[in-house]
């Protein structure tokens, strides 16, 4: 028996929002987001959910992504992320999913954070809980700014390759090990591991998991790692009875709404 891991998807299984529409506010503040964008990205998030999570529309979001950041400097991405961390993903990391971290990290297994955002924002929030491997979406650098080309998109069977890469690497046993995620485009991620959990899945993969006879858990208590309920294990409930990506977009359109209801105000 070789060594085990754990590996958690992010948006909406650590963290209760996306980790990138977190950031969408800064990103917009510091000119990184024009106006045009918001209206563009409303537009791309809307074909994301209307096509769901085949490889040709998250082929189309990587791609618009990647130009999206095309001319951003590296630095003043990182410098906002790291002003703006514990204000933006603090308050939203969910206490089960931090007490869940905390006991494979006891039992020995290394945790992995595995998140189609990019890499900037993914690595420090993984060191906000504690957390050094993660496996992100990395963009293309040239002189200090993204290229607009994109080196490695974490999304969909890339996730799993890079998992499986890793566990190669590392001497990982995948079927000793774990893999948590919300999201049924996660579906080849938790095929990959001997023991996969729906955390609060959607209709699609709750279905999946019944059928497969996955554990499913429900999260629901978002609280500041310093104030987290360490007494609120997180509960498993029997499959039977009842888991820069995408998030981008999702934050410039969360964010172009709310300007549009200030100024109808």
């Amino acid at each position: 028996m070789g060594r085990s891991a754990a590996f958690f998807d992010l948006d909406k299984t650590v963290i209760a929002k996306s980790s990138a529409l977190a950031f969408g506010r800064p990103f917009y503040r510091d000119g990184l987001i024009t106006r045009r964008d918001v209206v563009k990205s409303a537009y791309a998030q809307l074909m994301f959910r209307l096509g769901g999570t085949d490889e040709q529309t998250m082929a189309r979001t990587r791609d618009y992504l990647a130009q999206l950041c095309k001319g951003w400097r590296v630095d003043q991405v990182r410098q906002i992320v790291a002003e703006t961390l514990h204000e933006l993903i603090n308050p939203y990391v969910y206490a089960e999913a931090a007490a869940l971290i905390e006991e494979h990290q006891a039992a020995g297994r290394d945790v992995v954070l595995v998140s189609a955002s990019g890499e900037e924002m993914v690595r420090p929030i993984g060191e906000l809980l504690g957390i050094t491997d993660v496996i992100a979406t990395r963009m293309t650098i040239e002189d200090g700014r993204y290229s607009g080309e994109v080196e490695f998109y974490a999304a969909g069977s890339s996730k799993v390759e890079a998992v499986r890469e890793m566990a190669k690497e590392r001497g990982y046993d995948l079927e000793e090990s774990y893999a948590y995620s919300d999201s049924f485009s996660d579906v080849p991620l938790l095929e990959s591991v001997g023991h996969p959990t729906a955390v609060n899945p959607g209709r699609a993969l709750r279905r999946l998991a019944t059928e497969n006879a996955w554990p499913v858990l429900e999260f629901r208590h978002p609280i500041p790692l310093g104030k987290r309920l360490r007494e609120r294990p997180a509960v498993p409930v029997a499959a039977a009875a009842i888991g820069v990506g995408v998030g981008v977009a999702i934050g410039i359109a969360w964010y172009g709404r709310r300007r549009g209801r200030g100024r109808s105000a």
